[in-house]
C-alpha cells in the first residue's frame, strides 16, 4: 500500500499504522472499504473515541531500589470514574513498567507493539479515550532520586539531590507536591518570566507617586519576594516552616539539583460543551 493511503486512513480513523496496512491490504487499496470494514469491527470503536479530550487519569513513578533514577508517567482518561478502574490501573503500571525497565521517555516509541494493543483493547472494553500523555526520567549524579505520589495518584514528583539520601530526597518531593515552587533556585528563574514581572510591578508601582528612588527599591523587593515564592530552596519547608528547603538539605550535606512535578491534566485544555447541544448533537449523528 502507498505511504498517501495509509496515512490518510490513519488520519480517518486514528488507527495503528499496522492495523491501517491490513485494513488497506484486504480492500485492495480502497480507502472507503477500508472504513467501512473498520466499522465492523471492534478497533473502529477505538478509533471514533480518539478525537475525545482525556484530561483526567492518574500520574505513577518508578524508582529504582538505590535510588539512581526513576521515571514519571501520566497516563490519562477522559473520566475520574475511569481513572480509578482496575483495569486502567493495570495497563498504567504495565505502561509505567515498560518505560522504567528500558529507561524510554518517548511515548510513540513505547507504545509501539503489544502496548498499544492493549490501550485500543482497553479502549473498547471501556469506552472512553485513553492515552499515554508524557514520561520523564531523572538520573542521579552523585547522589539519590526519591519520589512522592499524592492522594489518588493525582500529582507526583521527583526529586534529584546531589548528596542526601532517599528519605531526604522523597521529603522534599512532598513539599514539591504540596507547594508547587516553579524552579529549584531564583538563578534558575527564566528572564522572560522576571522581566514580566518587573513590568507588571513597575506600573503599580508608578501609581504609587513615591520618588524614582523609593519605586525602585519597591520594584526591587517585589521581584526579590517573587523568586524566593518561586524557588523550592527559598521555600519554607511544609514540615517545618522555620527552616527553608534549601537550608534543610544544606543541613544533611545535600544540594538539590533537580525535580519533575507532574500534574495530572495540567496544560490540557477541555472543551466545555452543554450537556442539552451534546445530546442533540448526538440524536443528530
Amino acid at each position: 500500500m502507498s505511504a498517501k493511503l495509509v496515512k490518510e486512513l490513519r488520519e480517518r480513523t486514528g488507527l495503528g499504522l499496522l492495523e491501517c496496512k491490513k485494513a488497506l491490504a484486504a480492500a485492495e487499496g480502497d480507502v472507503e472499504k477500508a472504513i467501512e470494514e473498520l466499522r465492523k469491527s471492534s478497533g473502529m470503536k477505538a478509533a471514533k473515541k480518539a478525537g475525545r479530550t482525556a484530561a483526567d487519569g492518574v500520574v505513577v513513578t518508578r524508582l529504582a531500589e538505590d535510588g539512581s533514577y526513576g521515571i514519571v508517567v501520566e497516563v490519562n482518561s477522559e473520566t475520574d470514574f475511569v481513572a480509578r478502574d482496575d483495569n486502567f490501573l493495570a495497563f498504567t503500571s504495565k505502561v509505567a513498567d515498560a518505560a522504567f525497565a528500558d529507561k524510554q521517555t518517548d511515548v510513540a516509541a513505547l507504545m509501539e507493539g503489544e502496548l498499544e494493543s492493549a490501550r485500543e483493547a482497553l479502549v473498547q472494553k471501556i469506552g472512553e479515550n485513553i492515552g499515554v500523555r508524557r514520561i520523564e526520567l531523572v538520573n542521579a549524579d552523585a547522589g539519590v532520586v526519591g519520589a512522592y505520589v499524592h492522594g489518588n495518584n493525582r500529582i507526583a514528583v521527583l526529586v534529584e539531590l546531589k548528596g542526601g539520601d532517599q528519605d531526604l530526597a522523597k521529603d522534599v518531593a512532598m513539599h514539591v507536591a504540596a507547594v508547587n515552587p516553579q524552579v529549584v533556585s531564583p538563578a534558575d528563574m527564566p528572564e522572560d518570566v522576571v522581566a514580566k514581572e518587573k513590568e507588571i510591578y513597575t506600573a503599580q508601582a508608578a501609581e504609587s507617586g513615591k520618588p524614582p528612588e523609593i519605586i525602585e527599591k519597591m520594584i526591587g523587593g517585589r521581584v526579590k519576594k517573587f523568586l524566593s515564592e518561586n524557588s523550592l530552596v527559598e521555600q519554607a519547608f511544609v514540615k517545618d516552616p522555620d527552616v527553608t528547603v534549601g537550608k534543610l538539605v544544606s543541613a544533611a550535606g545535600a544540594e538539590v539539583a533537580s525535580f519533575v512535578r507532574f500534574e495530572v491534566g495540567e496544560g490540557i485544555e477541555v472543551e466545555k460543551i452543554d450537556f442539552a447541544d451534546e445530546v442533540a448533537a448526538q440524536l443528530n449523528g
